[in-house]
């Protein structure tokens, strides 16, 4: 089954068109936020602040990059268990994100805001740091470089792999994989 192309920033056309289980190779702009970074996009959007990057229609990949190996244009990049940003997840959508990748399954009320903002969770393979570096065609540090590995990246990738997990339909691919 070939994937559905689409491209950042996402509109509600694009989301509309994906359901659960449907294969995607994503072209554009993401930006990659782990636990700390989102603590700081708190921190902003509670202040009043804007965040480092327009969010309107973007992408947060769970990730943090390994160190850069010497001519690569990013180390291993990798998707971070999603749950973990489950508690931030209703703020960045009502900021403006549309999107998220990681791995592992949602809360039942993550997927109720993903139907009440419009928005998509996407899962990418988990242990496959090494292959999806390939999918980056450029990185840049934008934001908080004291939190290391954990700090905002702005990657352009191309053809990058995912799935949908969670759709504004209030589907959910791992529950329909148990369910059969």
């Amino acid at each position: 089954m070939k994937p559905v192309e689409i491209h950042t920033p996402l509109d509600q056309q694009t989301i509309k068109n994906l359901e659960s289980g449907t294969m995607v190779a994503l072209s554009g702009t993401i930006y990659t936020a782990r636990d700390r970074a989102h603590q700081e996009f708190q921190k902003l959007l509670e202040a009043g602040k804007p965040l480092p990057f327009d969010p309107s229609g973007q992408v947060l990949y769970y990730a943090g990059p390994s160190p850069t190996p010497r001519g690569k244009v990013i180390g291993a990049v990798g998707p971070t268990t999603s749950y973990r940003m489950d508690p931030f997840t209703g703020l960045m959508l009502e900021a403006g994100i549309r999107g998220f990748i990681g791995k592992g399954k949602r809360s039942q009320q993550v997927r109720e805001q993903l139907v009440q903002w419009g928005g998509v969770y996407f899962a990418t393979f988990g242990g496959a740091a090494a292959f999806l570096h390939t999918r980056v065609v450029s990185s840049r540090l934008i934001a908080f470089p004291h939190l290391g590995p954990e700090a905002v990246y702005m990657l352009e990738v191309a053809d990058f792999p995912i799935i949908v997990v969670n759709d504004i339909y209030n589907g959910d691919l791992y529950e329909s994989a148990i369910s059969g």
